[in-house]
């Protein structure tokens, strides 16, 4: 099992030792799976639905489908759910409780994206920006004119609040408190002082997806989705339909995917940063770890107590994974889909609670 240390103590046996070494030393013990197999699909959901989605893009790649239109397809079948509350159809709106939808998708073959943020009305954001990625030498649409150009498509305009949504964002708004957005950000609060807000007040979600695959050729793709954190303020733009940030793919090397609250994420290119650790020798699950740790160590002189909830994916090119998170009691977990069969892999937590 592997240890977990808390965040100071990890500083504390920092003092001497390189970020990079005492993190490849402590925490990762992955080691290169001699039974990883391309194709394969992964995705960030491990519920019923993040079953059906990696079962619905395992059909495409082994058919002898692209690894773009699996991701696309499965991140679809999550999208449409309408008990997911934090992606697509369903999710939790901001704070005038209007849903507003990020997504991003990259073609590692031909090393193109897209990306729509702050979406209304359209249950497949992600379909949309690949749309954006394939007709037009843009990569990024955001609000209102996203909505048109995705109409002009052929999209059809629908209501993405259900009577579940909105019943919470209803509830949420009768318990505002200083948990929302308002104020200096979450790494500068004040976690010492009396909280005022109500003890029944609802949790914030950041629930999002990420959808990564290879294919059969060996080329990569991947998509990020999601409805953003809860009660958002209108026009936030998270970390998810941002390149580098939320989603980023290399065809040489992977792909990887982030979710959480996103702000932490956009700073530091997490995804980004992740391709680049692989590209460099590094496992997938290493990988996921050192971003945890990068991040972490640029809070230590702001604010030594903050870790941020963060999450993180990666496949590289020859079928191995790995997944990562901050600072939750549970390891990180995917659901992966290859020819051995449907199975959740689980990755880890390295800081624990």
């Amino acid at each position: 099992m592997r240890k977990k240390i808390s965040r100071r103590g990890f500083f504390n046996q920092s003092i001497g030792f390189g970020l990079g070494s005492l993190l490849f030393k402590n925490f990762s013990r992955y080691k290169s799976d001699p039974s990883s197999q391309i194709p394969l699909i992964i995705s960030s959901h491990t519920n019923d639905t993040g079953k059906k989605a990696v079962e619905k893009g395992w059909e495409i790649l082994s058919g002898g489908g692209s690894a773009l239109d699996a991701v696309e397809k499965a991140a679809n079948v999550i999208e449409l759910d309408p008990e997911g509350l934090g992606v697509g159809w369903g999710g939790l709106p901001n704070e005038n409780g209007v849903i507003q939808l990020d997504a991003s998708i990259m073609d590692g073959k031909t090393y193109n994206a897209g990306a729509v943020g702050a979406l209304e009305n359209i249950r497949t954001p992600c379909s949309v920006a690949r749309v954006v990625m394939e007709h037009t030498d843009h990569i990024f649409l955001v609000g209102g004119d996203a909505l048109s150009f995705a109409k002009k498509w052929g999209f059809k305009p629908q209501e993405l609040l259900t009577e579940k949504s909105r019943e919470i964002w209803l509830r949420w708004k009768k318990k505002l408190n200083e948990q929302d957005d308002w104020g200096p950000p979450e790494h500068l609060k004040d976690r010492n002082k009396k909280s005022m807000s109500n003890p029944d007040s609802l949790p914030r979600l950041s629930g999002t997806t990420n959808v990564l695959a290879v294919d059969k050729n060996g080329d990569v793709a991947g998509i990020t989705t999601t409805s953003g954190l809860s009660f958002k303020i209108p026009g936030r733009v998270g970390d998810s339909p941002i390149i580098g940030a939320g989603l980023y793919v290399d065809n040489a090397v992977g792909a990887a995917g982030a979710t959480g609250r996103g702000e932490d994420v956009i700073k530091s290119c997490a995804s980004h940063y992740i391709v680049i650790m692989m590209k460099e020798g590094k496992s997938p699950q290493q990988a996921c770890e050192a971003a945890c740790m990068m991040i972490a160590e640029k809070y230590k002189n702001v604010n030594i107590d903050f870790l941020p909830g963060e999450n993180f994916v990666a496949i590289n090119k020859k079928g191995e994974l790995g997944c990562a998170r901050m600072p939750r009691k549970r390891p990180a977990r995917v659901s992966l889909r290859n020819q051995s069969g449907y199975s959740v892999y689980k990755g880890s937590a390295p800081f624990g609670s």
